[in-house]
Protein backbone atom coordinates (compact mmCIF):
# COMPACT_ATOMS: atom_id res chain seq x y z
CA UNK A 1 0.00 0.00 0.00
CA UNK A 2 1.36 3.36 -1.17
CA UNK A 3 0.01 6.78 0.13
CA UNK A 4 1.23 10.56 -0.90
CA UNK A 5 1.25 13.02 1.17
CA UNK A 6 2.06 16.96 0.48
CA UNK A 7 3.89 18.56 3.54
CA UNK A 8 3.18 21.95 3.01
CA UNK A 9 6.99 22.42 4.65
CA UNK A 10 7.06 25.71 2.39
CA UNK A 11 3.62 27.90 3.15
CA UNK A 12 5.63 30.02 5.89
CA UNK A 13 7.96 31.06 2.74
CA UNK A 14 5.07 32.09 0.69
CA UNK A 15 3.87 34.28 3.52
CA UNK A 16 7.66 35.74 4.40
CA UNK A 17 7.73 36.41 0.24
CA UNK A 18 4.65 38.17 0.69
CA UNK A 19 5.58 40.04 3.29
CA UNK A 20 9.36 41.15 2.46
CA UNK A 21 7.92 42.17 -1.59
CA UNK A 22 5.20 44.45 0.11
CA UNK A 23 7.70 45.96 1.97
CA UNK A 24 9.65 46.38 -0.93
CA UNK A 25 7.21 47.77 -2.85
CA UNK A 26 6.30 50.33 -0.25
CA UNK A 27 9.62 51.45 1.18
CA UNK A 28 11.27 51.38 -2.29
CA UNK A 29 13.84 49.17 -1.19
CA UNK A 30 15.62 46.55 -3.83
CA UNK A 31 17.21 44.37 -0.62
CA UNK A 32 13.83 43.42 0.48
CA UNK A 33 12.41 43.54 -3.05
CA UNK A 34 15.59 40.44 -3.59
CA UNK A 35 14.67 38.50 -0.80
CA UNK A 36 10.86 38.14 -1.86
CA UNK A 37 12.54 36.52 -5.13
CA UNK A 38 14.43 33.93 -3.16
CA UNK A 39 11.64 33.28 -1.66
CA UNK A 40 8.96 33.05 -4.46
CA UNK A 41 12.15 30.54 -5.96
CA UNK A 42 11.53 28.63 -2.82
CA UNK A 43 8.16 28.17 -2.63
CA UNK A 44 7.60 27.65 -6.82
CA UNK A 45 10.14 24.78 -6.45
CA UNK A 46 8.01 22.26 -5.00
CA UNK A 47 5.53 23.12 -7.19
CA UNK A 48 7.54 22.20 -10.30
CA UNK A 49 9.11 18.59 -9.11
CA UNK A 50 7.43 15.56 -9.19
CA UNK A 51 6.52 13.01 -6.38
CA UNK A 52 9.69 10.57 -5.89
CA UNK A 53 8.81 7.38 -8.08
CA UNK A 54 9.54 4.98 -5.44
CA UNK A 55 10.74 1.34 -6.18
CA UNK A 56 12.26 -0.44 -3.61
CA UNK A 57 13.44 -4.19 -2.94
CA UNK A 58 14.21 -5.72 0.16
CA UNK A 59 16.58 -8.69 1.75
CA UNK A 60 16.02 -10.01 5.36
CA UNK A 61 18.18 -12.47 6.53
CA UNK A 62 18.51 -13.77 10.10
CA UNK A 63 21.64 -15.93 11.97
CA UNK A 64 19.11 -18.76 13.32
CA UNK A 65 15.81 -18.93 11.51
CA UNK A 66 14.90 -21.86 14.44
CA UNK A 67 16.78 -20.48 17.73
CA UNK A 68 16.44 -21.53 21.52
CA UNK A 69 14.09 -19.58 24.06
CA UNK A 70 16.17 -16.29 25.25
CA UNK A 71 18.83 -17.23 22.03
CA UNK A 72 19.86 -13.74 20.48
CA UNK A 73 19.06 -13.74 16.62
CA UNK A 74 20.58 -10.50 14.04
CA UNK A 75 18.52 -9.83 11.31
CA UNK A 76 20.31 -8.19 8.19
CA UNK A 77 18.18 -5.96 6.46
CA UNK A 78 19.32 -4.93 2.61
CA UNK A 79 17.44 -2.32 0.69
CA UNK A 80 17.68 -1.94 -3.39
CA UNK A 81 16.94 1.16 -5.08
CA UNK A 82 15.55 -0.90 -8.07
CA UNK A 83 14.14 2.09 -9.98
CA UNK A 84 15.72 4.73 -11.88
CA UNK A 85 15.68 7.72 -9.66
CA UNK A 86 17.60 9.19 -7.08
CA UNK A 87 15.77 8.57 -3.55
CA UNK A 88 16.88 11.69 -1.63
CA UNK A 89 15.77 10.90 1.84
CA UNK A 90 14.60 7.30 2.72
CA UNK A 91 13.76 6.31 6.28
CA UNK A 92 13.04 2.65 6.83
CA UNK A 93 11.42 1.13 9.40
CA UNK A 94 11.63 -3.04 9.39
CA UNK A 95 8.66 -5.40 10.59
CA UNK A 96 9.34 -6.49 13.59
CA UNK A 97 7.84 -9.32 15.32
CA UNK A 98 5.13 -7.83 17.86
CA UNK A 99 6.38 -10.36 20.63
CA UNK A 100 9.77 -9.51 19.99
CA UNK A 101 12.25 -7.06 21.30
CA UNK A 102 15.00 -5.58 19.84
CA UNK A 103 18.09 -5.72 22.71
CA UNK A 104 20.34 -4.35 20.17
CA UNK A 105 20.61 -2.06 17.56
CA UNK A 106 17.25 0.15 16.16
CA UNK A 107 15.21 -1.79 13.29
CA UNK A 108 15.12 1.64 11.96
CA UNK A 109 17.29 2.99 9.37
CA UNK A 110 18.15 6.51 6.89
CA UNK A 111 19.73 6.19 3.71
CA UNK A 112 19.60 8.32 0.02
CA UNK A 113 19.93 5.59 -2.58
CA UNK A 114 21.00 6.20 -6.37
CA UNK A 115 19.47 3.66 -9.05
CA UNK A 116 21.08 0.23 -8.39
CA UNK A 117 22.35 1.14 -4.96
CA UNK A 118 21.55 -0.64 -1.54
CA UNK A 119 22.01 -0.20 2.02
CA UNK A 120 22.13 -2.66 4.61
CA UNK A 121 21.09 -2.16 8.40
CA UNK A 122 21.17 -5.19 11.42
CA UNK A 123 19.82 -5.23 14.98
CA UNK A 124 19.14 -7.92 17.49
CA UNK A 125 16.42 -9.45 18.51
CA UNK A 126 15.72 -12.23 21.86
CA UNK A 127 13.78 -15.26 20.37
CA UNK A 128 10.84 -16.21 22.72
CA UNK A 129 8.68 -19.51 22.66
CA UNK A 130 6.21 -20.09 19.54
CA UNK A 131 6.12 -18.53 15.61
CA UNK A 132 6.92 -15.20 14.79
CA UNK A 133 5.75 -13.62 11.38
CA UNK A 134 8.08 -10.31 10.50
CA UNK A 135 5.53 -7.44 9.47
CA UNK A 136 6.47 -5.48 6.02
CA UNK A 137 9.04 -3.26 6.16
CA UNK A 138 7.96 0.53 5.85
CA UNK A 139 9.66 3.15 3.44
CA UNK A 140 8.98 6.80 4.04
CA UNK A 141 10.89 8.86 0.73
CA UNK A 142 10.63 12.75 0.90
CA UNK A 143 11.70 14.31 -2.51
CA UNK A 144 14.80 16.53 -2.68
CA UNK A 145 13.11 19.75 -0.93
CA UNK A 146 11.01 17.86 1.42
CA UNK A 147 7.60 18.90 0.12
CA UNK A 148 6.34 15.61 -0.80
CA UNK A 149 5.88 12.17 1.21
CA UNK A 150 5.54 9.00 -0.44
CA UNK A 151 5.06 5.93 2.42
CA UNK A 152 4.66 2.17 1.18
CA UNK A 153 5.57 -1.36 2.40
CA UNK A 154 8.26 -2.93 0.82
CA UNK A 155 7.88 -5.79 -1.52
CA UNK A 156 10.31 -7.80 -2.93
CA UNK A 157 11.12 -8.54 -6.30
CA UNK A 158 12.56 -12.50 -5.13
CA UNK A 159 10.01 -13.97 -2.49
CA UNK A 160 12.65 -16.12 -1.41
CA UNK A 161 15.00 -13.27 -0.24
CA UNK A 162 13.13 -12.36 2.64
CA UNK A 163 12.99 -14.41 5.82
CA UNK A 164 9.27 -13.56 7.06
CA UNK A 165 8.80 -16.25 10.10
CA UNK A 166 11.26 -16.81 13.47
CA UNK A 167 10.15 -20.30 14.73
CA UNK A 168 11.20 -20.84 18.29
CA UNK A 169 9.61 -24.33 19.46
CA UNK A 170 8.89 -25.83 22.99
CA UNK A 171 10.84 -28.71 24.05
CA UNK A 172 8.57 -31.35 25.32
CA UNK A 173 10.00 -34.81 27.34
CA UNK A 174 8.45 -37.97 28.55
CA UNK A 175 4.93 -36.93 25.94
CA UNK A 176 2.70 -39.91 26.50
CA UNK A 177 -1.04 -40.26 25.69
CA UNK A 178 -4.00 -41.66 28.20
CA UNK A 179 -6.33 -43.17 26.12
CA UNK A 180 -7.73 -44.71 22.60
CA UNK A 181 -10.97 -44.12 20.68
CA UNK A 182 -12.79 -46.64 18.95
CA UNK A 183 -11.17 -45.61 15.16
CA UNK A 184 -8.83 -48.09 13.31
CA UNK A 185 -5.02 -47.21 13.61
CA UNK A 186 -2.16 -47.19 14.97
CA UNK A 187 -2.94 -47.69 18.86
CA UNK A 188 -2.90 -50.94 19.47
CA UNK A 189 -6.27 -52.54 21.66
CA UNK A 190 -6.73 -55.78 23.55
CA UNK A 191 -9.81 -56.55 21.58
CA UNK A 192 -9.84 -59.02 18.14
CA UNK A 193 -10.55 -57.03 15.01
CA UNK A 194 -9.32 -55.52 11.55
CA UNK A 195 -5.63 -55.44 11.66
CA UNK A 196 -2.38 -56.90 10.89
CA UNK A 197 -1.64 -58.48 14.21
CA UNK A 198 -2.34 -61.98 15.08
CA UNK A 199 -4.94 -61.85 18.18
CA UNK A 200 -6.76 -65.22 18.47
CA UNK A 201 -8.67 -67.98 16.45
CA UNK A 202 -12.29 -68.50 17.29
CA UNK A 203 -14.97 -70.96 16.10
CA UNK A 204 -16.35 -70.24 12.45
CA UNK A 205 -19.62 -67.54 12.85
CA UNK A 206 -21.71 -67.08 9.69
CA UNK A 207 -21.37 -64.16 8.25
CA UNK A 208 -17.68 -64.23 8.70
CA UNK A 209 -15.51 -63.19 5.90
CA UNK A 210 -14.02 -65.71 3.66
CA UNK A 211 -10.77 -64.57 3.49
CA UNK A 212 -10.82 -64.34 7.05
CA UNK A 213 -10.98 -68.63 7.45
CA UNK A 214 -8.50 -70.61 7.91
CA UNK A 215 -8.26 -72.97 5.55
CA UNK A 216 -5.47 -75.02 6.18
CA UNK A 217 -6.72 -75.98 9.91
CA UNK A 218 -10.03 -76.54 7.36
CA UNK A 219 -7.93 -78.95 4.77
CA UNK A 220 -6.13 -80.89 8.37
CA UNK A 221 -9.06 -81.32 10.35
CA UNK A 222 -12.24 -80.47 8.61
CA UNK A 223 -13.21 -77.33 11.30
CA UNK A 224 -13.89 -74.11 10.30
CA UNK A 225 -12.42 -71.70 12.25
CA UNK A 226 -11.91 -67.70 11.80
CA UNK A 227 -8.91 -65.60 12.26
CA UNK A 228 -8.85 -62.35 14.52
CA UNK A 229 -6.50 -60.02 14.32
CA UNK A 230 -5.56 -57.21 17.07
CA UNK A 231 -7.86 -54.12 16.49
CA UNK A 232 -5.99 -51.12 15.94
CA UNK A 233 -7.61 -47.78 17.48
CA UNK A 234 -6.75 -44.12 16.22
CA UNK A 235 -6.62 -41.96 19.79
CA UNK A 236 -8.17 -38.48 19.57
CA UNK A 237 -7.16 -35.77 21.36
CA UNK A 238 -9.10 -32.27 21.92
CA UNK A 239 -6.39 -29.08 21.99
CA UNK A 240 -8.11 -26.64 24.09
CA UNK A 241 -6.45 -23.28 24.40
CA UNK A 242 -7.42 -20.52 26.93
CA UNK A 243 -7.34 -17.08 25.10
CA UNK A 244 -10.18 -15.49 27.19
CA UNK A 245 -9.29 -11.37 28.03
CA UNK A 246 -7.62 -12.74 31.55
CA UNK A 247 -5.07 -15.08 30.04
CA UNK A 248 -3.37 -12.16 28.37
CA UNK A 249 -1.59 -11.78 31.12
CA UNK A 250 2.58 -11.20 30.80
CA UNK A 251 6.06 -11.10 33.59
CA UNK A 252 6.94 -8.18 31.92
CA UNK A 253 6.42 -5.51 29.14
CA UNK A 254 9.22 -6.94 27.16
CA UNK A 255 7.96 -10.82 27.27
CA UNK A 256 5.05 -12.50 25.67
CA UNK A 257 1.77 -13.24 27.13
CA UNK A 258 0.44 -16.75 28.26
CA UNK A 259 -1.32 -16.78 25.39
CA UNK A 260 1.50 -17.00 23.14
CA UNK A 261 3.11 -19.88 25.46
CA UNK A 262 0.30 -21.84 25.38
CA UNK A 263 0.14 -21.48 21.48
CA UNK A 264 3.59 -22.78 21.13
CA UNK A 265 3.08 -25.41 23.66
CA UNK A 266 -0.14 -26.62 21.80
CA UNK A 267 1.41 -26.22 17.70
CA UNK A 268 4.57 -28.38 19.29
CA UNK A 269 1.86 -30.75 20.77
CA UNK A 270 -0.18 -30.73 17.56
CA UNK A 271 3.26 -31.46 15.71
CA UNK A 272 4.10 -34.84 17.98
CA UNK A 273 0.14 -35.84 17.41
CA UNK A 274 0.29 -35.87 13.97
CA UNK A 275 3.52 -37.86 13.76
CA UNK A 276 2.30 -40.49 15.37
CA UNK A 277 -1.18 -40.07 13.26
CA UNK A 278 -3.46 -39.06 15.73
CA UNK A 279 -6.60 -37.46 15.30
CA UNK A 280 -6.77 -33.76 16.18
CA UNK A 281 -9.38 -31.21 16.94
CA UNK A 282 -8.76 -27.92 18.42
CA UNK A 283 -11.19 -25.54 21.02
CA UNK A 284 -10.36 -21.66 21.42
CA UNK A 285 -11.84 -20.48 24.40
CA UNK A 286 -12.21 -16.72 24.38
CA UNK A 287 -14.18 -13.43 23.50
CA UNK A 288 -16.33 -16.23 20.94
CA UNK A 289 -16.10 -19.98 21.06
CA UNK A 290 -14.03 -21.17 17.75
CA UNK A 291 -14.00 -25.15 17.11
CA UNK A 292 -11.98 -26.95 14.52
CA UNK A 293 -13.53 -31.01 14.50
CA UNK A 294 -10.47 -33.84 14.62
CA UNK A 295 -9.31 -34.83 11.60
CA UNK A 296 -5.85 -36.23 10.18
CA UNK A 297 -4.01 -35.65 7.46
CA UNK A 298 -1.67 -33.00 6.04
CA UNK A 299 -4.14 -30.16 4.80
CA UNK A 300 -5.74 -30.80 8.75
CA UNK A 301 -2.44 -30.21 10.33
CA UNK A 302 -2.04 -26.58 8.53
CA UNK A 303 -5.51 -25.99 9.30
CA UNK A 304 -4.81 -26.46 12.81
CA UNK A 305 -1.63 -24.30 12.91
CA UNK A 306 -3.00 -21.44 11.32
CA UNK A 307 -6.31 -21.44 13.75
CA UNK A 308 -3.66 -21.65 16.94
CA UNK A 309 -1.41 -19.12 15.48
CA UNK A 310 -4.28 -16.42 15.11
CA UNK A 311 -4.43 -16.41 18.99
CA UNK A 312 -0.48 -15.29 19.17
CA UNK A 313 0.15 -12.06 18.13
CA UNK A 314 -2.69 -10.09 20.16
CA UNK A 315 -0.95 -7.06 22.58
CA UNK A 316 -1.24 -7.45 25.90
CA UNK A 317 -3.83 -5.31 27.35
CA UNK A 318 -3.88 -2.98 30.69
CA UNK A 319 -3.70 -4.69 33.76
CA UNK A 320 -6.69 -5.09 35.63
CA UNK A 321 -8.48 -6.57 38.29
CA UNK A 322 -9.06 -10.46 37.61
CA UNK A 323 -12.73 -11.97 38.52
CA UNK A 324 -13.84 -15.17 38.06
CA UNK A 325 -15.10 -16.51 34.21
CA UNK A 326 -18.49 -18.06 34.38
CA UNK A 327 -16.75 -20.93 31.31
CA UNK A 328 -20.21 -22.77 31.43
CA UNK A 329 -21.93 -21.98 27.96
CA UNK A 330 -18.34 -22.26 25.93
CA UNK A 331 -17.22 -25.37 28.32
CA UNK A 332 -20.43 -27.17 27.28
CA UNK A 333 -20.76 -26.16 23.63
CA UNK A 334 -17.23 -27.58 23.17
CA UNK A 335 -18.57 -30.69 25.35
CA UNK A 336 -21.40 -31.09 22.77
CA UNK A 337 -18.68 -31.20 19.72
CA UNK A 338 -16.46 -33.33 21.44
CA UNK A 339 -17.84 -36.65 21.90
CA UNK A 340 -17.09 -39.39 24.48
CA UNK A 341 -13.53 -40.81 25.25
CA UNK A 342 -11.23 -38.74 23.81
CA UNK A 343 -7.86 -36.98 25.68
CA UNK A 344 -8.22 -33.03 26.10
CA UNK A 345 -5.07 -31.03 26.38
CA UNK A 346 -6.40 -27.35 28.92
CA UNK A 347 -3.80 -24.44 27.74
CA UNK A 348 -3.99 -22.15 30.47
CA UNK A 349 -1.77 -19.67 33.06
CA UNK A 350 -4.20 -20.91 35.58
CA UNK A 351 -4.95 -16.94 36.37
CA UNK A 352 -7.77 -17.21 37.51
CA UNK A 353 -10.63 -20.24 38.34
CA UNK A 354 -11.40 -21.02 34.78
CA UNK A 355 -8.45 -23.89 34.32
CA UNK A 356 -10.01 -25.63 37.24
CA UNK A 357 -13.82 -25.38 36.51
CA UNK A 358 -13.03 -26.51 32.91
CA UNK A 359 -10.58 -29.35 34.13
CA UNK A 360 -13.48 -30.48 36.63
CA UNK A 361 -16.44 -30.17 33.61
CA UNK A 362 -14.36 -31.91 31.32
CA UNK A 363 -13.74 -35.23 34.34
CA UNK A 364 -17.58 -35.00 35.00
CA UNK A 365 -18.13 -35.44 31.21
CA UNK A 366 -16.14 -38.44 30.88
CA UNK A 367 -13.19 -37.21 28.78
CA UNK A 368 -9.40 -37.34 30.08
CA UNK A 369 -8.01 -34.05 30.62
CA UNK A 370 -4.15 -32.90 30.67
CA UNK A 371 -3.22 -29.24 31.89
CA UNK A 372 -0.31 -27.45 30.59
CA UNK A 373 0.17 -24.31 32.36
CA UNK A 374 2.38 -21.49 31.55
CA UNK A 375 3.26 -19.69 34.36
CA UNK A 376 3.52 -15.61 34.18
CA UNK A 377 3.43 -14.91 37.75
CA UNK A 378 5.47 -12.75 39.58
CA UNK A 379 6.42 -11.64 42.88
CA UNK A 380 7.71 -8.19 42.32
CA UNK A 381 4.62 -6.07 44.42
CA UNK A 382 2.01 -7.68 46.77
CA UNK A 383 -0.80 -7.62 44.48
CA UNK A 384 0.89 -10.59 41.87
CA UNK A 385 2.62 -12.04 45.15
CA UNK A 386 -0.69 -13.05 46.42
CA UNK A 387 -2.13 -13.97 42.58
CA UNK A 388 0.86 -16.66 42.39
CA UNK A 389 -0.42 -18.12 45.37
CA UNK A 390 -3.65 -18.24 44.32
CA UNK A 391 -2.65 -19.92 41.22
CA UNK A 392 0.05 -22.16 43.44
CA UNK A 393 -3.51 -23.12 45.65
CA UNK A 394 -5.40 -23.80 42.12
CA UNK A 395 -2.03 -26.25 41.15
CA UNK A 396 -2.73 -27.99 44.40
CA UNK A 397 -7.12 -28.34 43.62
CA UNK A 398 -6.04 -30.04 39.92
CA UNK A 399 -3.23 -32.18 41.30
CA UNK A 400 -5.81 -33.44 44.72
CA UNK A 401 -8.41 -34.54 41.91
CA UNK A 402 -5.31 -36.61 40.15
CA UNK A 403 -5.93 -34.54 37.04
CA UNK A 404 -2.28 -34.27 35.52
CA UNK A 405 -1.11 -30.74 35.06
CA UNK A 406 2.37 -29.14 33.93
CA UNK A 407 3.33 -26.49 35.53
CA UNK A 408 5.25 -25.09 32.86
CA UNK A 409 8.30 -22.14 33.64
CA UNK A 410 8.49 -20.65 30.23
CA UNK A 411 12.43 -21.28 29.12
CA UNK A 412 12.70 -24.86 30.50
CA UNK A 413 11.13 -27.86 28.59
CA UNK A 414 7.86 -28.74 29.17
CA UNK A 415 7.92 -32.39 30.95
CA UNK A 416 4.63 -33.63 30.11
CA UNK A 417 2.94 -35.22 33.47
CA UNK A 418 2.13 -38.80 33.76
CA UNK A 419 -1.29 -40.16 34.98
Amino acid sequence: MTTVHRTHRWQTIFIVALVTSSAGVYLKQPSLLLTSVVCIVYVTYPLLTSEPAVDLALSRTLTDETPEHDDSVTVTVTVTNTGRQTLFDVRLIDGVPPLLAVTDGTARHTATLRPGKSTTFHYTVRAKYGTHQFEPATAVVYDICASTRVQTEISSKTQSAIEETLECTVEIRDFTLQQTQRHTGQTSATVGGSGIEFYQTRAYQRGDSANRIDWRRFARTGDLTTVEFREERLTTVILCLDAREEAFRTRRATEPHAVSYSVAAATKVATLLSERSVRIGVAIIGEEFKWLAPGIGQYHQAEVSHLLKNHQTRSVTPAQSIQDTDPSDQIRSFLARSGKSVDVTLFTPLLDDFGVTAAQHLTVDGHTPTVVSPDVSTDETLGTELAQIERKNRIQMLQDAQIPICNWQPGNPVVWPSR
